[in-house]
């Protein structure tokens, strides 16, 4: 083999080895230390489908693919020298350091109690950064006739893997850090684990009831239970999962909530779950809840239940404000909004061209298509009547949220009981807005904070006991917001305090710095 050739495959195994997925994030702590073999340049990597890289990964402590060699000159093969390397990754960034950096650095603010709870996330990180999740194989699709009659799926696990770490339900009121303490765990992962996913749990239902529906129709007249391949499916797509406020108003996700859950544990899959209710608590006084009684033992023996209630609520520290408000709808006020939105939008004359303002951008949800009235690549606007005064559902607003990082929402009035369905739908698309991290810029008839309530606000007139209890527990004052006969259910009562609550968070200047990034 003459000298060039020798280079040239001897610099290809030095790119290689850079870019092979490491076994685990513990591993890739070591100083490591391998002999490759060469491979022929015809030879091809195996397919993905390993835990934490994209090929399969073997008991050594590189846990790297194997590199083929099929095809290979066998005397020019034995001609070259095997070589080693050593290199040192960098130390993963655990949760208790981050944490400490961030209360350093004034983001946070020291507590006891949540460095507590943070003991317990730092316990399970460590945990998941050693586990090794069962490879799962993918199931091949065949047109042929013959292979659907006689072929078989493979058997799903009747039991979560012995090695499987348990997993964490942090529960608690608005206002105890639920989502940071996930957001820290879900961000200090290393990069090395590739199959994870962090989604608020009604995006991931929506999402898990879409697979059912399409495993339903490819699955035909034969029929089958549609829960188990979808379960193997969002198992192979991540076996780290975190679940933003858990929480089950739906008898359609009561009833198929135990199975999935069971699912996706017995593939390996391992989770944290935030919400604002025990388990015990979750689908209370709902249709059939004997049938979801299940589920709760199953979250209650699989996972460490944790209170986060500390008596402090992050919330109530104060916030400096940021102009994103405006009210009353006055020519001043939406000159003001214009302004703003032509700035955004238009900061250049060659931003102007690059990305216009396009009228009735199309975007497409569930089969749908939804006109957005003026927008860019990144920012779009609505009046309120555009956004709320049709039948849109939560979907909608998640796919919006997901396509824009700044919105403007305008003419939004004071709702009383003959704008009930537009007030809930304002509540879900706040609740959209928030999950998504998006910024708002919002006109409204009154205070964006009374929009909902029946009464003047000072008064704090016709406010149930409960509506109160509610709504200190979200450090909302009842004479700021007023009060509001329309909502009466505890969920409905919940739902309308909680969005009172983000609409707050989300006028902050904290949340107009860090949103939209």
């Amino acid at each position: 083999m003459n000298a060039a050739r020798f280079s040239a495959l001897h610099q290809r195994n030095r790119l290689l080895l850079h870019t092979l997925p490491l076994r685990t994030p513990a591993q890739s702590r070591r100083v490591l230390t391998t002999s490759i073999p060469v491979a022929s340049p015809s030879s091809s990597s195996p397919s993905s489908g390993h835990g934490h890289g994209h090929g399969k990964a073997f008991n050594s402590s590189l846990a790297v693919d194997s590199i083929g060699i099929a095809g290979s000159n066998p005397a020019e093969f034995a001609s070259i020298n095997q070589f080693e390397t050593s290199q040192t990754l960098p130390e993963p960034i655990s949760p208790i350091k981050q944490h400490e950096k961030l209360v350093q650095s004034g983001v946070l603010r020291s507590d006891d109690h949540q460095i507590r709870i943070i003991g317990k996330l730092q316990r399970f990180w460590e945990q998941v950064l050693k586990y090794d999740p069962p490879h799962i194989p993918e199931v091949k699709t065949s047109n042929s006739l013959m292979s659907r009659l006689f072929s078989r799926a493979p058997s799903a696990p009747e039991t979560p893997p012995t090695s499987a770490p348990k997993g964490l339900y942090l529960y608690g009121d608005v206002g105890t850090g639920k989502t940071m303490l996930m957001d820290l765990f879900y961000q200090t992962l290393p990069p090395s684990i590739t199959r994870k996913r962090r989604v608020h749990f009604h995006a991931f239902m929506i999402d898990a009831h879409k697979r059912i529906h399409a495993t339903k129709l490819a699955m035909g007249h034969s029929g089958g239970d549609p829960i188990a391949p979808v379960a193997r499916d969002l198992a192979r797509e991540a076996y780290v999962l975190c679940f933003d406020e858990f929480q089950v108003t739906d008898i359609a996700d009561a009833m198929i909530l135990r199975r999935l859950l069971e699912g996706l544990m017995n593939h390996g899959v391992v989770c944290v779950i935030t919400s604002n209710r025990h388990p015990d608590d979750l689908y209370k006084n709902g249709i059939q809840r004997s049938s979801f009684i299940p589920a709760i033992e199953l979250l209650k023996s699989c996972f460490e239940v944790t209170d986060l209630d500390s008596g402090t609520d992050y919330r109530r520290i104060p916030r400096v404000l940021s102009h994103v408000y405006y009210h009353p709808l006055t020519p001043e006020n939406k000159a003001e909004v214009d302004k703003i939105f032509n700035s955004l939008t238009c900061p250049t004359p060659t931003a102007a061209l690059q990305d216009p303002v396009v009228e009735n951008r199309p975007i497409t949800t569930w089969g749908r298509t939804l006109h957005v009235p003026l927008s860019t690549s990144k920012i779009a606007r609505f009046s309120f009547e555009e956004i709320c005064g049709r039948p849109l559902s939560a979907a909608d607003y998640l796919e919006v949220t997901k396509q824009f990082s700044t919105l403007f929402i305008t003419d939004v009035p004071k709702m009383g009981m003959d704008k009930k369905d537009m007030a809930r739908r304002f509540i879900t698309f706040i609740d959209a807005c928030y999950e998504s991290k998006t910024k708002i810029f919002v006109s409204s008839e009154v205070p964006i904070y009374q929009i909902f309530s029946d009464e003047s606000a000072g008064s704090g007139k016709g406010i149930s006991d409960h509506m109160r209890s509610v709504m200190d527990d979200l450090g909302l004052s009842p004479e700021a917001v007023g009060s509001s006969s329309m909502f009466t259910g505890d969920e409905e009562i919940f739902a309308f305090a909680r969005a009172c609550s983000r609409l707050v968070q989300m006028g902050s200047k904290e949340w107009a710095e860090t949103a939209s990034q």
